[in-house]
């Protein structure tokens, strides 16, 4: 059994943007004539994000250009152009975003010609690819008119539907196990913008095949999120969710973390420490959920870390991490607990720290305890993928594409000895 994924060719097109200009007319005949009207000022395109702004740089350009995604977002920019209502925008928007998502998947699982020099398992194509997307959309003026609210309408059309958001097929039946895996975009591209998130190159590695285990077979299903705060505070992870864990035997949130390790997290705390996301915007808060009330200051892995722990995964060792940062009862001050959360402490970093990766991991199992599922899940952290050495401006290299490889082989074993042993 295998998803069909149909793959469209695409033409790249060159969009032609036209500025009007205008000056006052001034006449100084003791009977001027009518002076025209001037003309209607021409719709200024809404600023790019921080994000988006990148998306012109050497770096974001080579990878398209070197993987043949250059000719995505001048395809969507022609398709948003010939639309003649907001209805024909929308229906765009979530078909060639489920394209580009779809595109993706099949380049990092072999179908398909490769288009480029870049290994199939890049995922930063399909990372600035959705940006360049995103960027049409934004400065998309059309004549029939677009409020603040339906461009963000499509805009969140668009970026579900290219993350696999809306598009996780776990099917009915029996004889086998369904499996919800996550991963993340490329982060700190400030730093580095080369960089590439192996949890992301991981969904699309692992979206919509089967696994083999000791205990049959096993269906995995994946999604990617961005690494920006605000999307987690609207709730992209719950309503990506909600419908999926209740069909799902097994699931885990991925993303990278520390340099040549695997972490199982045991223990994930409900804070936000403030790291800077990729629109370089800063929280340093309580993880804001619905029913704060009810809300836990930690959650707890369900997957099963001494098995994952004791098997042979990958050539990275595996820790079942326990250390978490709290304000221990009746105490202002935070300590480092090597041995998990004291009863009653106020959590300031679970084993995941305290950036989206922790929180991704807190919604997930969060929202595996209000639904009263009983169902293994919890995070895995990848190693920090890294260059090879000496590699400081070129976007891959042997050493980095064989480091993500790796990575990608490793969560796959994770994923099946979890499958295996859970039940």
């Amino acid at each position: 059994m295998s998803r069909i994924r149909v793959r469209l060719d695409v033409v790249g097109v060159a969009l032609v943007a036209l500025a009007l200009t205008g000056s006052p007319l001034a006449t100084a005949a003791p009977a001027p004539a009518p002076a025209p009207a001037p003309a209607p000022a021409s719709p200024m395109a809404a600023e790019f994000t921080v994000e988006e702004q990148r998306f012109d740089k050497a770096v974001p350009q080579e990878i398209l250009r070197r993987s043949g995604f250059d000719t995505v977002a001048p395809r969507f920019g022609q398709a948003l152009k010939s639309a003649r209502s907001f209805r024909q925008a929308e229906q765009a928007a979530a078909r060639q975003g489920a394209q580009l998502w779809d595109r993706a998947v099949d380049r990092a699982q072999g179908r398909g010609p490769a288009r480029g020099d870049l290994s199939r398992d890049d995922d930063r194509p399909l990372y600035w690819a959705r940006l360049g997307m995103t960027r049409e959309l934004r400065q998309w003026q059309p004549e029939f008119g677009l409020t603040d609210a339906e461009r963000a309408r499509l805009l969140d059309r668009l970026e579900r539907s290219s993350r696999g958001q809306d598009s996780m097929d776990l099917p009915a039946g029996r004889g086998f196990k369904r499996i919800v895996m996550t991963g993340f975009d490329p982060f700190t591209l400030d730093r580095d913008i080369r960089i590439s998130n192996p949890s992301g190159a991981t969904a699309l590695a692992l979206d919509g095949t089967w696994i083999r285990t000791a205990e049959g077979p096993a269906r995995v299903e994946t999604a990617v999120f961005p690494v920006r705060w605000q999307d987690f505070a609207d709730g992209t992870v719950e309503r990506t969710l909600r419908t999926q864990l209740p069909k799902a035997d097994l699931f885990t949130t991925v993303s990278q973390g520390r340099v040549g390790r695997v972490d199982i997290e045991r223990f994930n705390g409900a804070w936000r420490g403030g790291f800077g996301d990729n629109e370089n915007l800063s929280r340093t808060e309580t993880v804001p959920v619905t029913d704060p009330a009810s809300q836990p200051q930690w959650t707890t892995t369900t997957l099963p870390y001494e098995a994952i722990v004791a098997a042979q995964t990958g050539r990275f060792p595996v820790y079942d991490n326990t250390t978490v940062t709290e304000i221990p009862p009746g105490a202002t001050t935070p300590v480092v607990s090597p041995g998990g959360p004291t009863p009653g402490s106020t959590a300031r970093a679970g084993g995941g720290g305290n950036y989206l990766s922790n929180e991704i991991a807190y919604r997930a199992t969060l929202l595996r305890d209000r639904l009263g599922l009983e169902i293994p899940g919890g995070h895995v952290h990848t190693p920090v993928l890294q260059f090879g050495a000496g590699n400081t401006t070129e976007i891959t290299d042997p050493e980095f594409v064989r480091n993500r490889v790796d990575i990608i082989g490793q969560v796959r074993a994770i994923i099946r000895v979890a499958a295996e042993t859970s039940g």
